[in-house]
């Protein structure tokens, strides 16, 4: 019941580290991150050594923002849409229009923007991670 209690305390206070027999050297080690009450974007996973080459972060859009022009290079990127509507705007290709709860996919060496095309927050999560060598 104690180390329950102590758990819940470190979850509410940010970040909280879970750790098993298996994972307690150096590197990348499991943790959770809470999303409530967050503002614009923050990063999540920032790559190594947090992770073996993973990044992630929250976007928070409000309607007709967008996240801007940009490219992830070599990495695929993947949007979990939690909340809202938007557009996936990929350099060469049509618009694509989604709306939460969906996933969009963004190949490497890909110019890209998010923009939301809704009238309340268009709230996401996005995954980079190296691509494969092909």
């Amino acid at each position: 019941m104690m180390l329950k209690k102590a758990l819940l305390g470190m979850a509410c206070c940010g970040l909280w580290t879970a750790t098993t027999g298996a994972a307690t050297g150096p590197g990348p080690q499991p943790l959770t991150i809470p999303l409530a009450g967050q503002r614009g974007s923050m990063d999540l996973l920032t790559g190594a050594p947090q992770t073996a080459g993973m990044r992630s972060g929250f976007v928070r859009l409000r309607p007709g923002e967008t996240v801007g022009w940009h490219t992830t290079g070599r990495h695929e990127e993947t949007l979990v849409i939690l909340h809202g509507k938007g557009a996936a705007l990929v350099e060469g290709q049509p618009r694509r229009e989604f709306a939460a709860p969906a996933v969009a996919y963004i190949p490497p060496d890909t110019r890209h923007n998010i923009e939301n095309t809704g009238t309340g927050a268009l709230e996401y999560v996005y995954v980079v991670a190296p691509a494969a060598a092909r």
